[in-house]
């Protein structure tokens, strides 16, 4: 940092951080020097506004400063922040965890109308990371409870804060699994849901290095491929799923782009009904709705 001012207003930070994530290519530059201005300050974004004369201290500008070298080096905002808002809700973050997507409040908002006829429904989450589909359920269904699964013993961690912020951890039971695996000890051997939902891994092996660089290099690569094909976990999901749900129970997947094919040979209609392939604001066929055939 030798060289740069030791004092600038709020305006002069905010126009220095812009300049250099213009530079570095980071898309809406001025946007994200905002937010992380905000988040070195401790204040919104409509103090920066009505307070841009005023000049920051000292240690505030160099955590500035530091944000913006690491957002410019291509770390995700959400992950020097330690927040990202989903279904209006705000989450916790960190390196153990994806982060919450806009195409996943797709899945939250299909679940909540196949359940919105059922009574204290049980959900299940496979893969909840940062908990965002689970919690955010429990928040819009009070009468709800959730198992949330993940091979994560950090991203349960992850969760259960999630659970905590939102009030829902009392109806959440959080469990390290593989799928289902779990689902086998003898405690929970009888639990059986009305809907199972899943943001699985996904991504095949060959399309990893076309993904953008933020997150390929530092989401967890865990939760973004299982290898080959992409189709492994959602495989499992498919074939599994049946043994753990209520009669004419449901079974909601994220799936990727161009996979919605390849799913829909999965489907063994003697046991799914396909509902729907809900496609996202892009109109990518995105989620993919089943339920148990009679």
């Amino acid at each position: 940092m030798s060289g740069r001012q030791l004092k600038l207003t709020i305006a002069e930070a905010l126009r220095e951080g812009a300049t250099q994530l213009r530079l570095a290519g980071v898309a809406d530059a001025r946007r994200e020097a905002g937010s992380l201005l905000a988040h070195s300050a401790g204040r919104d974004r409509t103090f920066l506004i009505t307070h841009a004369d005023e000049e920051l201290d000292a240690e505030r500008l160099s955590n500035f400063r530091e944000y913006v070298k690491q957002r410019a080096a291509g770390k995700p905002l959400q992950y020097i922040t330690g927040r990202q808002e989903f279904y209006g809700l705000e989450f916790d973050v960190n390196t153990d965890v994806l982060i919450p997507r806009p195409e996943t409040e797709l899945l939250v908002e299909a679940a909540l109308e196949i359940l919105k006829e059922t009574e204290s429904p049980c959900v299940c989450d496979v893969g909840t990371g940062s908990g965002c589909i689970a919690i955010a359920l429990l928040h819009a269904r009070t009468d709800a409870r959730a198992y949330a699964l993940d091979i994560s013993t950090d991203a349960l961690r992850v969760a259960a804060a999630n659970a905590a912020r939102h009030g829902v951890g009392e109806r959440m039971t959080m469990l390290v699994s593989d799928c289902f695996d779990a689902l086998d000890a003898e405690e929970h051997r009888r639990v059986r849901f009305d809907l199972i939902a899943s943001n699985p891994p996904y991504v095949a092996e060959s399309d990893l290095e076309g993904l953008q660089r933020e997150v390929r290099e530092h989401e967890p690569r865990v939760a973004l491929t299982p290898g080959g094909d992409g189709l492994n976990v959602i495989r499992r999901l498919v074939k599994e799923s049946p043994r753990y749900l209520k009669p004419r129970g449901h079974l909601l997947l994220e799936i990727g782009f161009n996979q919605h094919e390849a799913v829909r040979a999965l489907i063994d209609t003697r046991t799914w009904t396909l509902l729907d392939i809900h496609r996202d604001l892009q109109g990518i066929p995105r989620t993919v709705a089943l339920r148990l055939a009679e």
